[in-house]
């Protein structure tokens, strides 16, 4: 940088530039010069080294000692007031106070004269800084008028009046210290001198930009919602509730979901987990995995061979990121749950003794990291018992292992009683989530509950092992009409589900293998009918010819049933079933 160029632009480097071209060439210049330096001028045909001061001179400017303070407060471009006494009366409001706030009368206390002190939150500290003498700030204060300013409030000593100077300049020195209540040892009164900074439009641009970081994270909140289920389902045999908190204050919301997906028959899939990261592509990931969970539950895969499938998809979308997930399937008549996981953290039982069950393994790396054969596990689910599916940010604290997070976490459910959404916040006010809580946090509460008396009427089972050749379908008709006809069935649905009975007992009679088995199930919402078999090719669906004298039990089904499907078995074989609707 060429520092003489800049240093002609400094103050006083012009001035000095100026003098020394004068004095070379300018006789009365030279005299001013002389005259200034105390002495006398040199003659005009003196030589120029003799002529005046060396070029590294400066003129001297006026002494500190001959500027009063009202000409230094006077200039500042800032308000500035200066206060005297215990009760703050005014003695001076500079120009620009003046211009900000309007005249002020000398004299009057400040909390009558200066009502913008009091809109500053500046009165109660004029006390405090003249009793203490240290300087007080108040930061970015709004006035009435919508003006924002930064306040600082220093101790000023007690100043000298004309008669003050007399006094010393008879040899009477009465300043003296502060005492600490607003007076000298000399008996006078200090003050306080307030000075206004104006930072109205720093505070516009950071309201400003806060309303666009509240708008923003709004938005992102809303959209990361809008990727979650919108209504639980809710299974005839389960209680389910979910809380769903974004954490932090920013607008980078990360990518936890949870879903509740019912297969069929019964059989209820839930499902949480979650993408590492924060932002809007750490939701996108979530929503393209939740669809994909949804889309693979409908082919009633096992879990584990959902989350093989998963673990496929999530490399495709992104090999970066990094996301965890649990599967897991509800079949009633089994009486647990099963589950595959994927770096995900285990699900807790509770059960209704308050007794908690952490499941245990088998539990493979995240999903998108290949190479893994995931397999299912198990976990009982037993009547009155509750499961809780979570996300990392319920446990994990900086502080303390992952580990010490879930068993806090088994501690406050082994406590916790009432609904499913009782349980969501109870869990979280336990583990102490809060609105500034700083990761995302997601819970999912499955409450198998216990029935009895007229509840517990509402739901049956009946099963019958389908024996012999042809002579089972009879048997299975007869069953089913004894059956339907024992739990005070419509007398239209008792022959609807007679006749589906029939055509999934001849169709698994004509293309299934022993072992074979008929169940029926009611709950309070709906008839269920299922077939099982040893074979594990699965009927679909087809249009039969009119000379076919076969191929149109599937559709007659479809065609008087609520709604059916089949899936394999897991050991091996496969199930057919339909379902009826109940009239409420």
């Amino acid at each position: 940088m060429n520092f003489t160029r800049w240093s002609a632009r400094l103050p006083g480097t012009q001035r000095r530039a100026a003098a020394r071209d004068d004095r070379s060439s300018v006789p009365a210049a030279r005299a001013e010069s002389a005259r200034a330096d105390g002495s006398p001028a040199a003659p005009d045909d003196a030589s120029p080294a003799s002529s005046g001061p060396s070029p590294t001179e400066t003129l001297p400017g006026p002494a500190l000692d001959d500027l009063s303070a009202r000409e230094i407060l006077g200039r500042l471009p800032a308000p500035v007031a200066l206060l005297h006494g215990r009760d703050h009366r005014v003695a001076y409001v500079n120009d620009a106070y003046e211009a900000a706030f309007g005249p002020r009368p000398s004299g009057v206390p400040a909390a009558e004269a200066m009502p913008e002190l009091t809109q500053l939150s500046v009165v109660p500290l004029l006390d405090q800084v003249l009793r203490s003498g240290t300087a007080r700030t108040v930061k970015s204060r709004r006035t009435a008028e919508g003006g924002s300013y930064t306040v600082t409030c220093t101790p000023v000593t007690a100043w000298s009046t004309p008669q003050d100077k007399d006094d010393k300049g008879a040899g009477g020195d009465r300043k003296g210290g502060d005492k600490g209540d607003g007076r000298t040892d000399g008996g006078r009164e200090g003050g306080v001198l307030v000075y206004a900074a104006d930072v109205t439009d720093h505070a516009e641009a950071a309201e400003r930009l806060r309303t666009s970081e509240r708008r923003h994270r709004e938005t992102a909140v809303t959209l990361q919602r809008s990727l979650l289920p919108q209504e639980l389902e809710q299974p005839d045999d389960l209680r389910i509730a979910a809380t769903y908190q974004p954490g932090g204050t920013d607008a980078a919301v990360g990518g936890d979901w949870y879903d509740v997906i019912t297969l069929g028959a019964g059989r209820t899939a839930l499902v949480i987990g979650d993408v590492m990261g924060r932002g809007v592509r750490a939701a996108a990931v979530m929503g393209q995995l939740r669809t994909a969970v949804r889309a693979y539950a409908r082919l009633d895969l096992p879990p584990h061979e959902v989350i093989q499938l998963l673990d496929v998809l999530a490399a495709e979308i992104d090999a970066s990121q990094i996301a965890t997930c649990v599967y897991a399937v509800h079949d009633p008549n089994e009486g647990h749950l099963v589950y595959a996981s994927a770096g995900h953290l285990p699900i807790l039982v509770r059960d209704e003794d308050g007794t908690v069950h952490r499941a245990a393994d088998p539990t493979g790396p995240p999903l998108g990291t290949g190479g893994w054969v995931h397999t299912s596990g198990t976990i009982a689910l037993a009547p009155g018992s509750t499961a809780v599916l979570y996300t990392d940010g319920l446990v994990e604290r900086r502080s303390e292992d992952i580990d010490e997070g879930v068993a806090s976490l088994a501690r406050a459910l082994s406590g916790a009683k009432g609904s499913p959404q009782v349980v969501c916040d109870r869990l979280i006010r336990s583990l102490g989530v809060t609105a500034e809580h700083d990761d995302d946090v997601a819970v999912l509460v499955v409450q198998h509950p216990a029935r009895t008396g007229t509840n517990a009427e509402l739901f049956h089972n009946a099963a019958l092992d389908l024996l012999g050749g042809i002579e089972a379908a009879p048997r299975a008709r007869a069953f089913a009409t004894g059956v339907l006809t024992s739990w005070r069935f419509p007398v239209e649905l008792r022959d609807l589900g007679v006749l589906a009975t029939s055509e999934l007992v001849a169709n698994s009679l004509q293309h299934g293998t022993p072992p074979m088995r008929l169940g029926l199930r009611r709950t309070d919402r709906r008839l269920i009918i299922e077939v099982t078999d040893g074979d594990d090719h699965l009927p679909r669906r087809r249009q039969a010819e009119p000379a076919d004298e076969a191929g149109r039990g599937i559709s007659i089904i479809a065609s008087i049933a609520t709604s059916w499907g089949s899936r394999r078995t897991p050991g091996g074989g496969k199930a057919v079933w339909c379902e009826f609707a109940l009239p409420r």
